[in-house]
């Protein structure tokens, strides 16, 4: 069928030319209309392209699919600016994630001043979640897991940073008398100076630490949260 089709526009072309000739002598020709062209080249196995092609693909992690961390995963996770970490057999094992089990550390993830990663470490009995810009991940030479992940949060306000505490102990199992205490003593003394470990929860199946760095000289205060796996 296509030799036969690619007959009939060769014969086309050759009426066409015929007729220039007839119209104009030895004047000129015109142009061969660019449509009959194409016509005539994909029929006869030609083909033309508008230039070269790049191949493009998604930063958007599949639903209920897991983050890496090899190059490709982490700048998976900075575009989408979101991270799942599977931790539900209780630890994250550095093979899953594309990590040389001989590796010290994972890699340090950092979107400061690009916007913050909604993080999710799915553990045996719950999820430990937080919007971060920074996650790190240690380990050492002898172990096939990550002994700990490690993200921060950030609070503009005081208010806001005992929120975040007070959300750790119900969630998380923080220990509650710890966190009061602690915000007890920092509310009567607001210009204080703290750094303050909270004893550890394990209501996800994970031992769940927050480690309080407070300056009311600063606007900004910080909890570095430390994740570790079920014992």
């Amino acid at each position: 069928m296509n030799k036969i089709l690619a007959a009939a526009a060769v014969v086309a072309l050759r009426k066409f030319r015929r007729r220039q000739h007839l119209a104009g002598g030895l004047r000129g020709r015109a142009p061969v209309p660019a449509a009959l062209l194409a016509f005539s080249l994909l029929l006869t196995g030609c083909t033309v392209t508008s230039g070269p092609r790049t191949s493009t693909t998604t930063a958007t992690l599949a639903p209920g699919a897991f983050s890496m961390l090899d190059d490709a995963g982490v700048e998976q996770i900075k575009a989408s600016r979101t991270a799942r970490l599977d931790m539900s057999s209780g630890t994250l094992e550095k093979a899953a994630v594309n990590v040389g089990v001989s590796e010290n550390f994972g890699p340090e993830i950092n979107t400061k001043g690009a916007g913050k990663i909604d993080l999710t470490i799915v553990g045996p009995a719950g999820e430990v979640t937080g919007k971060t810009d920074r996650i790190r991940f240690l380990s050492g030479e002898t172990r096939a897991d990550f002994s700990e992940v490690t993200y921060f949060l950030t609070a503009g306000s005081r208010e806001e940073f005992y929120e975040l505490i007070r959300d750790g102990v119900q969630r998380y199992g923080i220990a509650k008398e710890s966190a009061e205490g602690w915000i007890s003593s920092t509310e009567s003394d607001p210009a204080s100076k703290s750094d303050f470990s909270i004893t550890s929860g394990f209501a996800t199946g994970l031992e769940v630490n927050y480690d309080l760095r407070y300056n009311g000289a600063k606007g900004v205060q910080v909890i570095i949260v430390h994740v570790h796996p079920a014992a």
